[in-house]
């Protein structure tokens, strides 16, 4: 038996790259960044925050709600699994990208959100 299942809370780098494939698939995919608060140890040392940066990636309905729902800030919570690609470029140098393939996602009120902006269309299923 085995398990890939990632859970990520973050803020949304820039507003999602959609696209159409020929056969009418859609995929979306943005950066999320989630940050591990510092703090000062004992010693007075003082260990700073530490942004990690995620490749998301959505395809179909999911993608079509990244569409419509989720712009930069964005405060999103996550849920999906590990895929990593390579691919040669044309000096023949092999690259490696590891993404995460949302199978769900809810978008979260902002702390720093005015309590005046409207809520984002929840319309259709996180499912």
């Amino acid at each position: 038996m085995a398990v890939n299942k990632v859970i990520l809370l973050g803020n949304v780098g820039r507003d999602p790259d959609v696209r159409r494939t020929e056969d009418g698939n859609v995929c979306a995919c943005f950066p999320l960044a989630t940050t591990e608060r510092g703090y000062h140890k004992r010693s007075g040392e003082e260990v700073p925050d530490k942004t990690e940066w995620h490749n998301i990636v959505a395809w179909q309905g999911v993608a079509e709600r990244v569409e419509r729902q989720v712009h930069k800030g964005s405060l999103v919570y996550i849920e999906g699994k590990l895929r990593t690609r390579q691919w040669n470029d044309q000096n023949n140098s092999r690259h490696y990208i590891t993404e995460i393939f949302i199978d769900q996602f809810e978008l979260l009120k902002n702390p720093t959100q005015n309590e005046n902006t409207p809520p984002a269309d929840d319309s259709g299923s996180p499912h």
